[in-house]
């Protein structure tokens, strides 16, 4: 009977030994991909440029000497800020708005409709996904140029509202909604439209989310297409004001890393308040980052 106790007690040590071993490396890998976001916000609030310096590099580089706002005052003195982080939330704000839209209705008339051609349509889309922009980036801006609309809103919206990679990931949500509540709703005299969004959109918010937030994520860094079409900044996104700020004299590190936090904080905000939605769908649909 001793035997046996000791045995479960020795494989209980084992099992407390394994998780805590597992949580340990787990903060390890949680620290490797967190350490350039952390020490970024700690050396923004360097005042001193040459402790940055000397900092950078070191463990001095994840712990504050001082606290100071400087480098985020000279941010808003160097660049128009404001104007463009307002630039960033409509161009950003309005593709991703009316993306959701376009590209869930595709993806549904794929998934969940019969009609000639459907395969060889899912068939080009999923090719897209494949084609990197900077191949499509000189052809698309001499056909916007064509219509005109250089140094606009709508040139950094309407070329990117329907994507690709978005219509696969609904696609691949709403192919594995029941078919029967589709039926029954049909039964009942339900039109296609009103199934989408009475039963369609109301299932599949996890999908929505996720769209949403990887949207986010691409669009508000995009910096090689708003730098082939704008001109000046009265449409310059944040992107391209942070490669304005980085070309301008002097070089200060503590300017730039001040406004990649500025910049990077609205993409954790939205991440942080989509995450639940962004797990539920990652796990539905099979999605491996």
């Amino acid at each position: 009977m001793s035997n046996i106790t000791s045995i479960r007690s020795s494989f209980k040590w084992q099992k407390r030994i394994g998780v805590i071993l597992g949580y340990i490396a787990l903060l390890a890998l949680g620290f490797f991909f967190l350490f350039p976001t952390i020490a970024m916000i700690v050396l923004s609030l360097q005042p001193d440029e040459t402790t940055i310096t000397m900092d950078m590099g070191s463990i001095w580089m994840f712990i504050p000497k001082t606290i100071s706002l400087q480098n985020y005052a000279d941010v808003f003195k160097r660049v128009n800020f404001p104007l463009a982080f307002m630039n960033s939330v409509i161009i950003v704000g309005t593709t991703i708005i009316f993306g959701l839209v376009v590209n869930s209705l595709i993806a549904y008339s794929l998934a969940r409709m019969d009609w000639k051609g459907r395969g060889v349509v899912l068939a080009f889309v999923v090719a897209l996904m494949i084609i990197p922009f900077e191949a499509i980036a000189v052809p698309l801006l001499k056909v916007t140029n064509w219509f005109g609309w250089l140094n606009s809103y709508h040139i950094q919206i309407i070329p990117f509202v329907a994507d690709a990679f978005s219509i696969f990931l609904f696609y691949q949500f709403f192919i594995g909604i029941p078919k029967e509540l589709e039926e029954a709703a049909l039964v009942d005299g339900a039109g296609r439209f009103r199934m989408y969004w009475n039963i369609i959109i109301p299932l599949s918010l996890p999908v929505f989310a996720t769209v949403a937030i990887l949207q986010f994520i691409f669009k508000w860094g995009t910096l090689l297409w708003p730098l082939m079409v704008t001109r000046g900044p009265q449409y310059m996104p944040l992107p391209l004001a942070m490669n304005t700020l980085y070309g301008q004299a002097p070089f200060l590190w503590g300017d730039r890393f001040a406004f990649a936090t500025l910049m990077t904080l609205p993409t954790l905000t939205v991440f942080l308040v989509f995450q639940k939605w962004f797990v539920q769908s990652v796990a539905s649909t099979g999605v491996k980052g």
